[in-house]
């Protein structure tokens, strides 16, 4: 009988730790508020961030902002005590040049303050497509959305980035968007 018990509580830890083990870390700490998502650079730009930014700060922080070559430099310089001994002057030129371009005045910068509200309820395929129609196809063809394969944050960012440009949506239409096309679209080409 104890042997019997014991197999079903090895069992049951084993499949309490499968399940954990195959839950994403996000979903079992809870939601963080979104940040933006900044694909590292090639070459020369990228060797100069990985050595001299990244063991500070991650390259997403760059997204926050929309800043001439200028303006960069001087936030920088501001936020960093001494600047020169961080970077070296070569390689702070080879950073701002790439700032100045990625993130520049022309570019618009990532929203500081949403934060995505918890929804209850979700949308059906049906409600799905109608909130896509009308907050998406103003701009540019449902198409676009459809043939899209994104992670539920990516989604966000992209989201957030078009109601920045004028997409007609609320937080909680926002969210709900979010989770329906995270769940239908995914990331996988074969949804």
């Amino acid at each position: 009988m104890t042997r019997s018990r014991g197999h079903h509580a090895l069992w049951f830890a084993a499949t309490i730790l499968a399940i954990v083990a195959t839950t994403p870390v996000a979903a079992q700490f809870g939601n963080k508020p979104t940040r933006p998502q900044v694909k590292p650079p090639d070459g020369a730009v990228r060797k100069v961030i990985f050595k001299n930014c990244t063991s500070c700060h991650g390259i997403d922080d760059y997204a926050y902002n929309a800043l001439d070559r200028t303006a960069w430099n001087a936030l920088l310089e501001a936020r960093h005590t001494n600047l020169q001994a961080i970077i070296p002057d070569a390689d702070r030129a080879v950073l701002l040049d790439w700032l100045a371009v990625r993130f520049g005045p022309n570019t618009k910068a990532f929203p500081r303050t949403y934060v995505p509200p918890e929804i209850t309820t979700y949308l059906s395929d049906a409600e799905g497509e109608a909130l896509v129609t009308r907050a998406c196809t103003r701009c540019h063809g449902a198409d676009r959305v459809n043939q899209a394969r994104n992670s539920a944050d990516a989604w966000r960012v992209l989201i957030v980035d078009m109601r920045e440009r004028g997409a007609q949506i609320a937080d909680e239409d926002l969210e709900k968007l979010v989770e329906w096309l995270g769940r239908t679209k995914g990331t996988n080409a074969n949804n």
